[in-house]
């Protein structure tokens, strides 16, 4: 079973320039979500949602090209990409000739699919867009919509996950809303290296201490787990603690060695939202 600590992250790395399928390296998603007490299907719906800024290749003529790409990972699928080994994957791309971007999109399609979905019982797919210069000026900033809970004056004192900090009322009228903070940081799983976000919860319910709430997301400064464990731990956290009636976490991480990754968790099916950067992004 690959581990986080069999991958390159940490490592020194040779940086190959002809194409190479091989350097994708899929971890498991089950032994993280065990953790937070997920045995079968989780509750939830959902993506990653990843831009790659450094992807380029040459034409049949040797000629480099460059574009954008965004990858839509299906939370369903039993592996994440240690994102390393997806910077190094796509660096491998930089050498190779390809006839069109269509083909690049192709074969990207087609390597990150067999990675996520290795092991399961079933083939799948992920969705991959690749933005030519041509439209780079239709790519968008946009902040993520909602209540901003970090204009709360608040002392903070825990910077490990602290559940307990959340509370609902119950006995009020329950309530629809949005709150979004800037203040999420966690650490790699591996190395220990600052991973900053910001994070968009949206639910229907018992109306959310706010306070509470901000103080819990504060307490992750000092956690160390992956964008897309962190995420579906502070689903589940939200879901078991709050008990809303429907909720939605969806998190904006800033890049890394040219890449985003950005999870959506959501307890009812919906259409993806666009994979649109934030400012810090």
């Amino acid at each position: 079973m690959s581990t986080p600590e069999q991958s390159q992250l940490g490592k020194a790395s040779a940086y190959a320039d002809q194409y190479d399928a091989t350097l994708l390296f899929p971890i498991p998603r089950q032994g993280k979500r065990a953790e937070i007490g997920i045995a079968g299907a989780p509750p939830f719906f959902g993506a990653d949602l990843w831009t790659a800024y450094e992807l380029s290749w040459l034409n049949l003529r040797g000629k480099p090209q460059v574009a954008i790409a965004h990858i839509t990972v299906p939370c369903e699928t039993p592996n994440i990409v240690e994102s390393k080994s997806f910077k190094l994957y796509l660096n491998s791309f930089n050498g190779t000739r390809f006839a069109s971007a269509h083909d690049v999109r192709a074969r990207i399609r087609q390597d990150v699919s067999a990675a996520v979905w290795r092991g399961a019982g079933h083939p799948g797919s992920v969705g991959v867009r690749l933005v030519t210069p041509d439209l780079f000026e239709q790519e968008r900033v946009h902040e993520q919509d909602g209540l901003l809970l970090d204009r709360l004056d608040i002392e903070c004192t825990q910077y490990q996950p602290a559940p307990e900090l959340l509370k609902a009322n119950h006995d009020a009228a329950p309530v629809t809303e949005t709150l979004v903070s800037h203040l999420l940081k966690s650490n790699c799983l591996v190395t220990g290296q600052p991973d900053w976000g910001s994070v968009q919860i949206s639910y229907s319910g018992a109306q959310i201490d706010q306070e509470g709430l901000l103080q819990y997301l504060v307490s992750f400064r000092n956690h160390n787990e992956f964008h897309e464990q962190c995420v579906e731990r502070i689903f589940m956290d939200l879901w078991q603690r709050c008990r809303p009636i429907k909720l939605e976490v969806y998190a904006r991480y800033t890049r890394r060695g040219g890449l985003d990754i950005n999870p959506l968790r959501t307890s009812h099916p919906q259409p993806m939202p666009a994979n649109v950067r934030t400012a810090r992004q």
